[in-house]
Parts: structure tokens; sequence; C-alpha cells
């Protein structure tokens, strides 16, 4: 299963990391003094669209869980997938004149290429940690 906690509709911020790495580099060029910067391209993407999108790339259900299942399914990581963390690049994007270009969060999942062979290699048994047999 693929899963998210409650009604999933916690908003997580997202970036790729192409763009990401574009704003480092505006960042080092013409760092504003004392200013704090969001590399988001994203501001709210809802956990349930996330886990939706990875539930079809592994032809698996996306899942609602409570709060007690999801903190034993995602272990340390609960308290994480159950926060809501909007997040405005607003002034980022005027300060330093960034713009997102890549695929956003959903898009890029759905391409494929995180659920790839070569991303997670062969596990024991030769299964490999997405479930597919070699």
């Amino acid at each position: 299963m693929s899963a998210y906690a409650g009604d999933g509709s916690n908003r997580w911020p997202a970036v790729h990391g192409l763009d990401a790495a574009t704003l480092f580099r505006l960042a080092l060029e013409s760092p504003p003094a004392g200013t704090g910067l969001h590399a988001v391209a994203e501001e709210e993407v809802p956990f349930r669209d996330i886990a939706e999108a990875i539930g079809r790339r592994l032809e698996l259900p996306a899942v609602s869980l409570t709060a007690e299942e999801a903190s034993r399914h995602f272990g340390f990581l609960a308290p994480l997938v159950s926060t809501d963390s909007p997040t405005s690049s607003a002034l980022t994007r005027e300060r330093l004149g960034w713009l997102p270009t890549h695929p956003g969060l959903i898009a890029d999942i759905e391409e494929g290429h995180y659920f790839s062979q070569s991303v997670f290699g062969a596990g024991r048994n030769g299964v490999d940690s997405v479930g597919s047999h070699r």
C-alpha cells in the first residue's frame, strides 16, 4: 500500500532538484544579506496526492491510516508525514528572480524514474526494494 495519514490534506512544499540547484547558484552569486530563502516550486502538494501518485506507479492502493496506524507504518517519520507545511517562495522568487521550470512533484513521480531498479537495486532473495522479482 501507499499510505497517508488521516484525510491526507496536509500539504508539503516541493521542488525539483535542478530548480533547487539553480536557486542555490543564484543565492551564492547574489545573496541577499540576512534573508532566508525557500526553495519551493510547489507550495501546497497534498500528501494524499503524493501517496496516490506513488500508488499508481507501483500499482498499489493509496490508503488512509489513523494516527496510530501511521505511527506504526511510518515509524520515526510519522510526525513528518503528518505535518502540514505550507511554505511560500514568493520573496525568494522576487528577490532573486528565481523561476522553477522543471516538472512538479506529482508529474515527476509519474515519470517513474524514482522506481527503476537502477535506483533501488536488488535486495535479498532477488526482490528489489519496490517488490519486483529479478
